[in-house]
């Protein structure tokens, strides 16, 4: 039984299990995406994750970290300098396997691509807020339904009816515009002399 042995073994010696995944780290910070089996895609995202998490650390120990796994000083300076700020305040998710709907022409294994999620240039998309519930209203029972399509019918010839005469209790309502104040020198006019 392999109790606490995690991991796919990919008919493959550990050894030769680590230079795969090597290799195809590389591949895939140089290309940014590549195309594999499903179970290997699948087992790489692990490696190229951490590969990122020691991008955004960014210090001296990380980059000699990067190295044993690239062993490439060009790809530890793309994999710091252009991959790693694209994901600075993400927190893990990093990279996505699509399953591709057609399968290896040789063997019938399922293939599937892994890339990076964020591309060049992205922007990070603001975290979405969950709208609030609004109260569901109490259902109608069978006896207010016909009061109710009622009530909703009956506004509607009322407002049609009642519009002209709140248009001409509008202008009824109407301040009237202030009187003119006189000139100076000039006596106010009775009407404008207040009432005592």
């Amino acid at each position: 039984m392999r109790h606490n042995k995690s991991g796919r073994r990919l008919g493959r010696t550990w050894a030769h299990r680590k230079a795969m995944f090597r290799n195809m780290a590389r591949s895939l910070v140089t290309y940014g995406r590549i195309k594999t089996t499903e179970a290997k895609a699948k087992e790489l995202r692990s490696v190229a994750d951490k590969l990122i998490t020691l991008a955004l650390r960014n210090d001296l120990h990380a980059r000699r970290q990067a190295y044993r796994v690239l062993e490439n000083h060009q790809l530890v300076k793309k994999l710091f300098d252009e991959i790693g700020p694209r994901f600075v305040g993400v927190k893990g998710g990093y990279t996505r396997v699509v399953k591709l709907a057609v399968p290896r022409a040789g063997d019938c294994a399922p293939m599937a691509v892994i890339e990076f999620t964020r591309t060049a240039g992205e922007e990070p998309k603001p975290a979405k807020k969950k709208p609030a519930k609004a109260a569901k209203p109490a259902a109608p029972t069978p006896e207010a339904a016909p009061a109710e399509e009622a009530k909703a019918e009956a506004p509607v010839e009322e407002t049609a009816a009642e519009a002209p005469a709140e248009e001409a209790a509008a202008e009824e309502a109407a301040p009237e515009a202030p009187a003119e104040e006189p000139a100076e020198g000039e006596e106010p006019k009775a009407e404008d002399k207040p009432a005592e």
